[in-house]
């Protein structure tokens, strides 16, 4: 369940992100951290469990 949050929460971020908080990302760095905050969450995740 909050695996399935946590994708949903970054797609809508991802996508909508500078709509709805109004940041100016011309270049793509702050989509780029968000993927990267995004697989690093993951690789951690994997890490924790075993």
């Amino acid at each position: 369940m909050m695996a399935f949050l946590a994708m949903v929460m970054f797609i809508a971020l991802f996508a909508f992100g500078n709509t709805y908080f109004g940041w100016s990302d011309p270049g793509g760095k702050v989509q780029l951290a968000l993927v990267s905050a995004f697989v690093f969450g993951i690789i951690c995740g994997f890490r924790a469990k075993g």
